[in-house]
């Protein structure tokens, strides 16, 4: 696994949201450090907002960017846990098309190093709709900087091999294309 500087590096269109009854732009400080991180990796920030804990609003913004072609990509974070309020990956459940099951698993099995059997109360989930790529992460500071740090940031950097999203990105929706004769 390595960058190859011989192949470009393309910037990607990624849009935030915080998922949470009591956080406002002001102190989210897990968004900000997601944003900050997408910014120095070289990607654009498309759009960014806060969602209350509520399946229905929260993919009614996930619908709306996955319709913006302005956004390659939508990261979450909030709402992954078990308790009674934790509906972000039901509302993804509403949209998604296909499941990336590795990036959960990936996610838990690196996040099992830092805090242990705690990472299975995780529902951290990754997977496309509409040729976006959407990501759920749990809403913590180091949760966030860990999925970024260790997986996102290479899978979300067309340079990294042997493989990773971004190249992937114009082959999304090839099924809807008529089949050659």
């Amino acid at each position: 696994m390595a960058l190859d500087e011989t192949r470009p590096f393309i910037a990607v269109n990624i849009a935030i949201l915080t998922v949470s009854d009591t956080r406002t732009l002001a102190d989210d400080r897990s968004g900000d450090a997601l944003g900050e991180r997408v910014a120095k990796a070289g990607h654009r920030l498309a759009a960014r907002a806060i969602e209350k804990d509520d399946a229905g609003a929260i993919e009614r913004h996930l619908r709306a960017w996955i319709a913006d072609r302005e956004v390659d990509v939508v990261i979450t974070t909030g709402g992954t846990g078990i308790t009674g309020r934790d509906v972000t990956p039901e509302a993804f459940e509403r949209v998604l098309e296909k499941r990336i099951e590795g990036f959960g698993e990936l996610f838990r099995m690196l996040s099992y190093q830092k805090i242990g059997t705690s990472t299975m109360q995780s529902r951290a989930l990754g997977g496309v709709a509409g040729g976006t790529y959407l990501f759920a992460l749990p809403g913590s500071t180091g949760a966030v900087k860990d999925a970024w740090d260790d997986i996102l940031v290479f899978q979300l950097d067309n340079r990294f091999r042997p493989c990773n999203l971004v190249e992937l990105m114009p082959r999304l929706q090839e099924h809807l294309r008529p089949a050659a004769e």
